[in-house]
């Protein structure tokens, strides 16, 4: 995979992906993305959350993955996703599990607990009734309340079974759309905590309020995150903003301040195909320096 900068932006040369008419569909994943003969494979492991302080009354599924190389001496890296059920599937756009099995091999990631958090859900009152998302409360909405959720539940929780490294250099936080600005705020709120974010086709747009984060980052102090944007041209433009713009926006906003960030900017629609396809290539942006955290 090569990008080509051009003025400050980084887009995904064209030609290697076969990208024609804004065509999403022609985003394709790479040889890192599937299973590779000889890698070691990790173990992923389904679990529900259904007791939460921070979101009273709702329940979640999360996954965690566990590389075959740990083996609980040293401290692990941390990735953690939202809507992570997409993440771990075979025959979705990312299938995180074999990206990181291979890039852990080739020596390109660390050794990495990867936490993959589906957002809550409220259970209905009545059996014919349907479940009440509270995905855009818990994504979409500032402040510090989801950051609170993984570091004062869910993690602690997972941090009895893991080794876990507490170096924000070494932890990472990713998400697509709603789960991209979701990721980007816990980061904001605990940069101690989250030194890596990762926003596919990111909502910075006023759902709830985050159209305001361009103008956040140029007032206020850098803070040691390092980001990785991703978007398309053909992303959604609607009653809360245009995708496209916000991201473009966040980005001018990240150069102005000196933030370590990249953006990739390509022809996709309002989906993970692009984030997917160039997912291997972003892990290794973001870890390319793993070696000298602790």
């Amino acid at each position: 995979m090569q990008w080509m900068r051009m003025t400050g932006v980084w887009l995904l040369a064209a030609g290697l992906l076969g990208i024609t008419q804004g065509q999403d569909e022609s985003y394709k994943k790479g040889p890192d993305s599937v299973r590779k003969p000889g890698v070691p494979q990790g173990t992923v492991t389904k679990a529900k959350w259904t007791e939460s302080k921070v979101f009273p009354g709702t329940v979640r599924d999360y996954w965690i993955y566990v590389p075959k190389q740990y083996d609980g001496k040293e401290p692990a890296a941390l990735f953690v996703a939202q809507d992570g059920g997409g993440f771990v599937t075979e025959e979705g756009a990312f299938n995180a599990p074999a990206v990181f099995d291979n890039l852990i091999q080739e020596g390109a990631m660390p050794v990495t607990i990867g936490v993959f958090v589906n957002p809550g859900s409220i259970p209905p009152v009545e059996e014919t009734s349907k479940p009440r998302s509270n995905r855009s409360y818990e994504y979409d909405s500032l402040g510090d309340l989801y950051a609170r959720f993984l570091l004062e539940e869910l993690l602690p929780e997972i941090g009895k079974s893991f080794k876990i490294s507490g170096d924000p250099r070494r932890r990472v936080i990713c998400g697509n759309s709603s789960g991209g600005i979701c990721a980007f705020t816990v980061a904001w709120e605990r940069p101690g905590e989250f030194g890596n974010v990762i926003s596919h086709i990111g909502s910075f747009t006023n759902i709830r309020g985050g159209h305001v984060y361009p103008a956040l980052i140029r007032k206020t102090e850098k803070k040691p995150i390092r980001v990785f944007l991703q978007d398309g041209a053909n992303d959604v433009d609607n009653l809360h903003g245009n995708w496209p713009l916000a991201n473009q926006q966040m980005a001018a906003s990240l150069k102005f301040t000196g933030y370590d960030f990249q953006f990739v900017y390509g022809e996709g629609k309002h989906s993970a195909r692009h984030g997917g396809a160039i997912f291997p290539d972003t892990m290794r942006w973001v870890f390319r320096d793993w070696k000298e955290a602790k």
